[in-house]
């Protein structure tokens, strides 16, 4: 046998003796945060419950984007429409009692003054997220800021 031949086969041999069995293979399967495998389809998308509409809860942290203190199934959001607009505009909020855009929804990337909502800031749940009662998916040590304790 030619020398090349034998350190081809003898490569192979060493792979074929330092790869795991194919069943431990399978227990070493990526996990979701929640245990469970990736592959598999996810049953506890959807599994929480709203928070009854109220006052906005605490800012966690400055800068921190409000939560959506009510639900918002089925707002419109396109294009051409933003429902969120029906009570947040500074034309309509003191009417309905919801809190007016921020002034920062109303500048561009420059920082120069828009009489519209800025196209970066239009789609109001890309930020805002409704209030839930999700349990974190794991433990933290998260403390507020300083400022809002």
């Amino acid at each position: 046998m030619s020398q090349p031949r034998i350190r081809i086969i003898a490569l192979a041999a060493a792979l074929a003796f330092a790869l795991p069995p194919a069943a431990s293979l399978a227990e070493d399967a990526v996990k979701t945060l929640r245990n469970a495998d990736v592959a598999a389809p996810d049953d506890t998308a959807g599994q929480y419950r709203l928070l009854p509409d109220g006052q906005p809860l605490p800012r966690d942290y400055v800068q921190q984007p409000p939560l959506v203190p009510h639900k918002i199934d089925g707002y419109e959001v396109t294009l051409n429409f933003n429902r969120c607009m029906d009570c947040h505009s500074w034309s309509r909020y003191r009417e309905t009692g919801a809190t007016k855009v921020s002034l920062t929804h109303f500048k561009d990337r420059d920082g120069g003054e828009l009489s519209n909502i800025s196209p970066r800031r239009y789609f109001c749940v890309q930020c805002h997220t409704p209030q839930t009662d999700a349990k974190p998916l794991v433990d933290n040590t998260f403390m507020r800021a300083e400022g809002l304790r």
